[in-house]
């Protein structure tokens, strides 16, 4: 059966509304800790530059000649003061540069992120909100709009499109990270303590109108009290 969450609503204002029903498409209470995982190391190696590299004794300069002849010194024989166990000398099993991309299917990069999501919203850190309109950008507007709805630790912000004021708005705030909805990755969901998406942004990505929802939960409360009454 396909769990219904509840998310707590705040106006533009910071002040607290009706809490509203996650669409359900999205937040269906399925959690793949698997797939989570396998996102979040792809996520990772991804950003790897892959660009560490040292050399071998081929390409250290010098050490062409015998440093030595073969016998008769009395000491371990020698081809080249560039072999890995002398000081100068190449690495024996050095980094070299390469790619560390790894690429996940679409699929189990969907699940992944709808997994991520529905652990924030059981343990209700998903917060729906409208966001203060910025005309210019104010990190003093934005500290104000997240004191008044209080949320602890570190906020992720999913907007409706691009908000390039609210973005540059939170640049200089360690614990608040600002993105389109539909672009955060698995390792961003889970970096935030609490995630706050735009109602409208919500809205748009589910298909319908978050009171749309709420209606159709009404009616269904409504049509369990008639069967229970009868």
């Amino acid at each position: 059966m396909t769990a219904i969450f509840k998310a707590r609503y705040y106006k533009a204002d910071g002040k607290k509304g009706k809490a509203r029903t996650l669409p359900g498409p999205l937040f269906n209470g399925v959690v793949n800790d698997g797939v989570v995982h396998q996102a979040v190391k792809a996520y990772r190696a991804n950003q790897r530059q892959g660009t560490s590299a040292a050399k071998t004794r081929s390409d250290v300069a010098g050490g062409s000649r015998k440093p030595w002849r073969q016998k008769g010194t009395g000491r371990a024989r020698q081809g080249t003061i560039r072999a890995v166990q002398w000081a100068g000398g190449g690495v024996a099993f050095p980094p070299m540069p390469h790619s560390w991309r790894q690429r996940l299917p679409k699929k189990v990069k969907t699940l992944a992120r709808h997994s991520a999501l529905n652990d924030r919203a059981e343990k209700d850190r998903v917060v729906i909100a409208d966001l203060p309109e910025m005309q210019s950008p104010k990190t003093r507007d934005l500290i104000a709009f997240m004191r008044a709805i209080d949320l602890p630790g570190k906020v992720l912000l999913l907007t409706d499109g691009v908000k390039k004021n609210l973005y540059l708005s939170s640049r200089n705030l360690p614990v608040v990270s600002v993105m389109p909805f539909g672009e955060e990755s698995v390792y961003d969901v889970l970096w935030a303590h609490t995630i706050v998406i735009e109602r409208s942004a919500l809205e748009a990505g589910s298909g319908s109108s978050i009171s749309e929802s709420e209606e159709k939960d009404a009616e269904l409360d409504s049509s369990n009290e008639e069967g229970d009454n009868a």
